[in-house]
């Protein structure tokens, strides 16, 4: 009777997931699909080029063959909606903007046109759209997951070492965990970064890639910032790691070893299957904890999501956190439902 009722109630979960899962791939389908028809009736960038005032294309003929133009010309396409303007400094200074969308051209240098303009070029700087993984939500989002699966794998080792008999093991494994626990992140993203080339004659982060790398300082900070992560969500996840295989009954190691099987192969064929389980919903959560952590790394001068907000707003146009706010609810809802679902077919707890 109580098998039937646990299939019974197993089988409407998975309905209940399936129905669920439907939904909001269907929502999706539906917002590409509009967003789509937008796309298709977006005006073309030479479209948009060409609605500039002749003063603008008298600069831009004028800037012809010169090495260092006068006229700044952005262009930002986001799928369904295109900006574009042309700025020049100086006391005669020029400024036109406009604004591509639903088969129109609108004049985006004042009113709401002027306010939905630079939201798209916020956007799409912090996107990173038409630069490298090194930019934006690219970078965000990366960082986040190396450091996590990284991070997750060291820190099986690290709980099977604290719960060890082995003494010297298990303080070493425990004072790992208690450093980088009772330590602030952005002080260790300081020591790995700049401490460490300090400590080091001649070595900087920027030095592992060839000299000729532009992106070789970003590319080094990059190093150092997975490095801290990665060693700090390790220590995370050791804890939910080490609490999973010690919340598993002692009555099964006590079985499997009058079975005749070893520590090592009571821990590989039962402890651990049956911990995963369990280690889903508080990694998942430290996941969404780390998404939302990577936004430190402005500190040593990273281009992530909070860094390109910063140095936007630093001009005055503070408007650039309502996109940077958005994103970031989107990433860590896009994050947060995959892992509801997960939680949901896998996890013991229901």
């Amino acid at each position: 009777m109580i098998k039937a009722k646990k299939t019974f109630k197993t089988i409407v979960n998975i309905k209940e997931w399936e129905k669920n899962t439907k939904q909001f791939f269907g929502t999706i389908f539906i917002a590409f699909l509009i967003m789509t028809v937008f796309a298709c009736l977006k005006p073309s960038k030479s479209e948009l080029m060409n609605s500039a005032t002749e003063v603008v294309e008298k600069a831009m003929k004028d800037d012809e063959g010169k090495t260092r133009k006068e006229l700044t010309v952005t262009y930002n396409n986001l799928y369904f909606i295109n900006y574009c303007s042309f700025e020049t400094a100086g006391a005669n200074a020029i400024s036109e903007k406009y604004l591509g969308f639903a088969g129109q051209i609108y004049n985006a240098d004042e009113g709401a046109a002027n306010v939905a303009g630079r939201l798209v070029n916020y956007t799409y700087r912090m996107l990173g759209c038409g630069q490298g993984v090194l930019y934006g939500a690219k970078l965000t989002i990366f960082l986040t997951t190396a450091s996590v699966l990284c991070g997750f794998i060291l820190s099986i080792f690290l709980a099977l070492g604290k719960i060890s008999k082995s003494k010297l093991l298990s303080k070493l494994c425990g004072g790992y965990i208690f450093f980088f626990r009772g330590t602030p992140l952005m002080i260790q993203i300081f020591v790995i970064y700049l401490a460490i080339p300090g400590m080091i004659p001649g070595f900087n982060w920027r030095g592992l890639f060839s000299d000729g790398d532009p992106d070789a300082v970003f590319k080094g900070a990059f190093v150092a910032a997975f490095i801290a992560f990665t060693l700090n969500t390790a220590a995370y996840c050791a804890e939910i790691v080490r609490a999973a295989i010690q919340s598993i009954d002692k009555g099964q190691f006590e079985a499997a070893k009058a079975l005749g099987m070893s520590y090592g192969q009571t821990m590989k064929l039962i402890v651990i299957p049956q911990s995963i389980r369990r280690l889903i919903p508080p990694v998942c959560n430290e996941f969404i904890m780390v998404l939302k952590d990577v936004s430190l790394v402005f500190v040593i001068g990273l281009m992530d999501i909070t860094t390109i907000s910063k140095t936007i707003a630093s001009s005055g146009s503070y408007l650039v956190f309502i996109p940077a706010l958005v994103i970031y609810l989107l990433i860590t809802a896009f994050f947060t439902f995959i892992f509801n679902k997960v939680e949901k077919k896998f996890s013991v707890y229901e």
